[in-house]
């Protein structure tokens, strides 16, 4: 957890992104690092805890990061806690809270309730089209013996 928040310190220093920081750990060892370089990249999912997991499934050569556990300097949003869960990460610690992230005016409360709201009453309006299309690639991929589920 020290590495993490010593990441986020660093990129306050530094000004390379917001104040956040994460580890990915692999027995015992870290294998993917990363700050949050949102500004610096441009790219509004360069959070730390992604520049981490991306960083760790190079570094391991898998999409597959179970028996892996993540450090992270805040508690993360949930772009980031969608990747942890996707990445098959066994464990996250945190140190600071979501409630403190917001007082710092990184506020993913909005978010939250977002996603709790049926789809017609979010603020991002969403259209669905050309549904039959898109079902068809599903049907394709599960006929499909040439792949690699994930």
């Amino acid at each position: 957890m020290a590495k993490a928040i010593s990441l986020a310190a660093n990129n306050v220093n530094s000004s390379n992104g917001g104040p956040f920081g994460a580890v990915v750990v692999k027995d015992g060892e870290i294998v993917g690092k990363g700050g949050n370089k949102v500004t610096t990249q441009n790219d509004p999912t360069a959070h730390a805890e992604i520049v981490a997991i991306r960083e760790a499934a190079k570094n391991l050569g898998t999409f597959d990061l179970s028996g892996c556990e993540i450090y992270a300097s805040c508690e993360p949003c949930p772009m980031c806690l969608g990747a942890i869960y996707w990445a098959r990460i066994d464990k996250l610690y945190y140190a600071a809270t979501k409630d403190d992230a917001a007082k710092a005016n990184f506020d993913d409360s909005f978010i939250y309730a977002e996603i709790a709201k049926p789809k017609d009453q979010r603020q991002l309006q969403s259209v669905q089209l050309m549904r039959e299309d898109a079902v068809k690639v599903f049907e394709e991929w599960i006929e499909t013996e040439n792949k690699i589920p994930y």
